[in-house]
């Protein structure tokens, strides 16, 4: 059997940004993407793919047996009822940490489409506040200094510090893979309000925040915090890769 196929976002800037890109393509754009995605999957048996915003999603969905909304940039607040004053009018292309409002599209259709056929999904800090906006969810557009770090000054990658320690409930798809709880890492100022349509959260910190949530009736997992720089391992692109080789096992094409 061939091995599946998963899908990885990433942003888009221009060439120019690159240190010791050549002048003459620097109005040119490129797509990125975190490599340790791709690499966390091939040793758990996937094929890693980059989609760019070109990739139509109901075309994507035709080939991918699952997909990773992967982290960056806010969601932009005119997709779920924010405030839009915050927004500052810097093309995306030239400066990669503003809002991207192409982005947000392009990552919002590909969750309906892969919810609508059942592909497996894992979002991942960002990719966690699209799934829910993709469902009709708000955001915490900031959060407040507390006792939990969620923007922590450490560098990439780390397993996190005992502060941002978040609990499981217990039967959710986060506790079968970490247990009662664990320490991840964290780099988010923003965070999940209230749940899109069936979304439900399975993992806090202390301080409330939502740190992982779920479907009841579809194959997704969604964390607040980043597995693919976690020092250690962590169980969840593997989650990943295993629903998606059985969701591919059980295909027609497969089957026949």
């Amino acid at each position: 059997m061939n091995r599946p196929l998963i899908g990885i976002t990433g942003r888009r800037y221009r060439l120019g940004l690159v240190a010791g890109a050549d002048d003459r393509y620097a109005a040119m754009a490129t797509d990125s993407y975190m490599s340790d995605f791709a690499t966390r999957i091939a040793r758990a048996g996937g094929v890693p793919v980059h989609l760019p915003y070109d990739a139509a999603p109901e075309d994507a969905a035709a080939w991918l047996s699952g997909v990773v909304i992967s982290g960056g940039q806010d969601v932009h607040p005119a997709y779920w009822g924010g405030d839009t004053a915050v927004v500052r009018e810097v093309d995306p292309r030239t400066d990669p940490a503003v809002h991207d409002s192409e982005r947000d599209a392009y990552e919002i259709g590909l969750v309906r489409e892969a919810l609508a056929q059942r592909i497996p999904v894992l979002g991942v800090c960002r990719g966690l506040q699209v799934i829910n906006v993709a469902l009709g969810g708000t955001l915490v557009p900031d959060l407040p200094d507390g006792p939990v770090k969620h923007l922590s000054p450490e560098s990439a990658p780390t397993d996190g510090t005992p502060d941002h320690t978040v609990s499981f409930v217990p039967g959710s798809i986060a506790a079968d893979l970490f247990g009662e709880r664990a320490i991840t890492n964290s780099w988010h100022h923003q965070a999940v309000d209230r749940c899109g349509e069936g979304l439900v959260v399975t993992g806090r910190t202390s301080d409330g925040v939502v740190e992982s949530a779920e479907l009841r009736d579809r194959p997704l997992l969604a964390v607040q915090w980043h597995p693919e720089w976690m020092a250690g391992p962590d169980p969840t692109l593997r989650w990943l890769v295993a629903e998606a080789a059985e969701r591919l096992r059980l295909s027609p094409v497969n089957a026949g």
